[in-house]
């Protein structure tokens, strides 16, 4: 087995690790044993769980991203349908990844944030969104308002959801939609 197809198992073993047990089930010797090596073997791999994390996390932001993308390129090709169906697919990866997202945005002190798969990974998911806000006016003087706006929004609605604080529904007069949430953004004129 190549150096480069274990660190890639090990990695696929915490992200099963995480979508099974929890975040708390996810250790080094949990994701050696899942793969049938030593309890040392990540050792060659990663500088300990901080590496490991920022594999599975650098995995994540690629899934992430290729979700929002996914809806994004899938909605109304409009500036609003494009930026709610990036949301949209915020939405749906924390619901179906909730440990993972949990650990995406929750580690900074535990993870090797230094890591170029990490740093390639996440900053195309950021780059999507602002990408996707471009056609929007900024809502302060700082160029990047608008799209810290709308990651605040629709995160702090992932979250919320997350946890049980509030259920979205797509009854009338419940929860507000992330499309009624954003509909007021100002367009820029030339988009």
């Amino acid at each position: 087995m190549t150096q480069d197809t274990l660190r890639s198992r090990l990695i696929m073993a915490g992200l099963e690790i995480l979508q099974e047990k929890g975040l708390a089930a996810l250790t080094l010797r949990a994701c050696a044993a899942r793969v049938g090596v030593s309890h040392a073997a990540p050792a060659h791999h990663f500088s300990g769980l901080p590496g490991l994390l920022a594999g599975i996390i650098a995995k994540g932001f690629t899934q992430f991203a290729d979700t929002m993308e996914e809806d994004r390129n899938s909605a109304e090709q409009t500036p609003i349908g494009r930026l709610c169906g990036l949301c949209n697919g915020y939405m749906r990866f924390s619901r179906e990844h909730p440990a993972l997202f949990t650990l995406m945005f929750n580690t900074s002190g535990e993870v090797d944030t230094d890591d170029p798969a990490f740093c390639r990974a996440s900053d195309r998911a950021y780059n999507l969104l602002h990408e996707t806000c471009t056609p929007y006016l900024p809502v302060s003087p700082q160029s990047a308002a608008t799209e810290v706006l709308v990651w605040a929004l629709v995160h702090g609605l992932a979250t919320l959801q997350h946890s049980g604080r509030i259920v979205v529904t797509e009854s009338e007069g419940e929860t507000p939609t992330i499309e009624d949430l954003l509909r007021s953004l100002p367009l820029k004129l030339h988009t």
